[in-house]
Parts: structure tokens; C-alpha cells; sequence
């Protein structure tokens, strides 16, 4: 049986005022037709299908069109909600999107309602246990908040949290063979951040032991890191990561999606695919004409960009006019400039010498904004005397 592991998709993601959409419309694509032609039988996707609760009608468009389009490779299809999307959504989806054989759950089910899915896929009976998002207030009540502190809360909602996924799982017991899997959306101890995601909801007091899944599942999906990473445990445990960079954290990151191939009672032997069609996260650095020189090398790529010269009116404007794809410009402090390391006393100084100061602070030259200084100072005592 082979199955594709993904998840961490954030449609309709916005990046420093730049809409991803056609660089994940890309990367999906490049996703179903990976699917077509390496004959998966099962898609996982482990949750955060859409960047917030309320998803732009585009992004909606496009998470339903891809997994329609999975399923008509042949491919049995399941979706889990993660933390950034909205879990009613998905349940009143749930039905729709079950009559075309695509299974979407955005909430912790009993094994017997749909908590636990029973398939046969490429003629392996398949044994799935769904672990949608379940976010700190949906498992500790509003009066236990009141009476303990964070530590004890993260613990009261590990324990709780891992006895649903035992009950989950729990059927890794049943008499009849199957391949055991999991699908997760949740923050795992031992992960590492990718440098997206948000950090309340990744902090390791609300995180689960990876010792809590079974030793008899065949793989464990995870999503909520977008990182891809194996996680050390009692079975193959794996964050696919998401399919293209999500924030400038994740640059380095080499994105894709886990094929794997598991048979009944073994476990799943998996490799890492990446994904090429997005743009590339760059950080880059060095002065105006340094950045100008090097322009063509980072053509297609979207940039954050730090620039190592002083400051002056304008300079944000020239970087972008030669990196139009720069979504942020810093201007860097240059050595032996910036703050002073002790106080000082501008008692008796003009505004004219504390204005120089703290332009000598901020790393900026330029004289057009010391005369524009003047020219304001000069106005406002020239208002001051008309008033008297």
C-alpha cells in the first residue's frame, strides 16, 4: 500500500502584504500529479488546509479542487482540521465531500462514529485513527484555568490529550491484521519549529510525549511543524512539513511532502519528495550598490532584505526599485553606530545637537533630513513668536 503524507498547506497565507496563492496552486499541482504518477492509493493531510478560520473564497476554491482532483487519481483521500482552520467548517463539509469518497474531519469522533476509519487501499485493509486539532479550551474547562497554574495545565491537558489518542488507538489491538496509521494535527515534544507557526499553540507545555502512540502503528502523520522531520519514538513518527516556505524562518528548508509504502504488521518504509515549483525565501545583505550588482542572482526569488549602510531618506525606496521582489527592507546598524551603551545628558544641548545625536545613534546620514530639521524648527518658532 503506498500513501502520500502532507498537510500545512495555509491557503490564502499572505506574506509581507504578498498573496501566495499562485505559488501554492503550483505546488498543489505539482502535488496531485505526483500522486498520478507514482499510483498512491491514500493521501493524508494532516490539517491547517487553510492559513485562518475564515479563508478567502480563492483559497477555499483551490483546497477543494485539490482534493477532488486527488480523488480522481484513484487515491482514497483524508483531511484532518488543524489549529488554523475552522473545525465546524470542516464537520459541516464532512458529508458533501464524503459522497465523493473523500473523508474530512474537523473534530475528535468516537472510533465507532468515524473517529477511526476502516479502508482497503490498493488491497490492504487500512486501520486509521483521526486526531484533529484539539486546542487547550476544548480539553481543560474554564474553571480548572481559574484554579491551577501553566505548568499544571499543560500537564492536565497532555494526560487528557493522550488518553483520546489511546482510545483512538486502541484498535492497533483488534483481532483482525490491518495497516495501523495515525493522522495528527498537534505539537509533538522533540519537534522542531520551521518558523511559521504560532508559538502559543507550539510551547512544550501543550505539547504530547511521542511516546503515546502505539509500537504497533505503521506510521504516524503529523501536521502542525513545517519543518519535515522524523520524531524518535516507538514507530516511524513524521511531520511532512508544509509544501512551500511559509515565513523567512523556513528558507533553508528544502519543502515537499512523505511518500511511503506500509504492509500489515511491518513498519512503513518512507522517503522525503520535494516540492520545486514554489518561489524561494531569501535573506540578503550588503550595501545599495552591492545588492544592485547582485540583482540578476536572485531574480524569481522573494527576499528580505538588509541593508549595511547608514540610513537616508529614500533608501528603502532605492533597494526596492532594484529588488522588486524584496517584501522587506531593514536598514542594519553599522558597527560602532547605534544606541550608546551608557546615558546622555542633553541637558543644555540645542535641538539642533540632540537632533545630530540621535541621527548618529540610528546609523543615518544624510543631510537633506537635517535640513528638513531646520526648516521645521525655524517654522515652529517662527509660529511660537506669532502667537506671543
Amino acid at each position: 500500500m503506498r500513501f502520500l503524507h502532507t498537510g500545512d498547506w495555509h491557503l490564502g497565507k499572505v506574506l509581507r502584504g504578498r498573496s501566495r496563492h499562485d505559488e501554492q496552486a503550483a505546488a498543489l499541482s505539482e502535488l496531485v500529479a505526483l500522486v498520478e504518477r507514482d499510483a498512491i492509493g491514500l493521501v493524508l493531510v494532516a490539517g491547517d488546509v487553510f492559513e485562518s478560520a475564515a479563508p478567502p473564497a480563492e483559497a477555499q476554491r483551490l483546497a477543494w479542487a485539490t482534493l477532488l482532483a486527488l480523488r480522481q487519481t484513484g487515491a482514497q483521500v483524508v483531511v484532518i482540521a488543524g489549529n488554523h482552520d475552522n473545525a465546524q467548517a470542516f464537520e459541516a463539509v464532512r458529508p458533501v465531500f464524503a459522497a465523493a469518497g473523500i473523508t474530512v474531519a474537523g473534530a475528535v469522533t468516537r472510533p465507532e462514529e468515524g473517529g477511526v476509519l476502516n479502508l482497503t487501499v490498493q488491497g490492504d485493509p487500512v486501520r486509521i485513527a483521526l486526531l484533529p486539532w484539539l486546542s487547550p479550551r476544548q480539553v481543560v474547562r474554564a474553571a480548572t484555568l481559574l484554579e491551577q497554574d501553566a505548568a499544571e495545565l499543560g500537564q492536565l491537558y497532555t494526560e487528557r490529550v493522550q488518553r483520546v489518542l489511546g482510545a483512538l488507538t486502541a484498535a492497533t489491538e483488534a483481532p483482525s491484521p490491518a495497516v495501523e496509521l495515525v493522522l495528527a494535527h498537534a505539537f509533538v515534544r522533540g519537534g522542531v519549529l520551521g518558523g511559521g507557526e504560532r508559538d502559543a499553540q507550539t510551547i512544550n507545555e501543550y505539547g504530547i510525549s511521542a511516546t503515546a502512540f502505539p509500537a504497533g502503528a505503521s506510521y504516524v502523520a503529523l501536521g502542525h511543524l513545517h519543518r519535515h522531520q522524523v520524531i524518535p519514538g516507538p514507530c516511524p513518527i513524521w511531520y511532512a512539513g508544509a509544501p512551500i516556505a511559509i515565513d523567512f524562518g523556513e528558507e533553508a528548508d528544502r519543502k515537499g511532502v512523505i511518500l511511503g509504502e506500509a504492509t500489515v504488521g511491518a513498519p512503513a518504509r518512507v522517503e522525503h519528495r520535494p516540492l520545486d515549483s514554489a518561489r524561494r525565501l531569501r535573506t540578503v545583505r550588503g550595501t545599495l550598490r552591492e545588492l544592485e550588482d547582485r540583482a540578476e542572482q536572485w531574480t524569481g526569488d522573494l527576499l528580505r532584505v538588509i541593508v549595511t549602510e547608514p540610513g537616508r531618506a529614500g533608501l528603502a525606496e532605492s533597494v526596492r526599485a532594484a529588488l522588486p521582489d524584496a517584501l522587506e527592507v531593514r536598514i542594519e546598524p553599522i558597527a560602532g553606530r547605534g544606541a550608546p551603551s551608557a546615558p546622555v545628558d542633553r541637558r543644555g544641548r540645542t535641538p539642533q545637537a540632540s537632533f545630530g545625536t540621535y541621527l548618529r545613534e540610528q546609523g543615518i546620514e544624510d543631510s537633506r533630513v537635517t535640513e528638513l530639521f531646520a526648516e521645521l524648527l525655524a517654522d515652529e518658532l517662527a509660529a511660537e513668536g506669532g502667537e506671543r
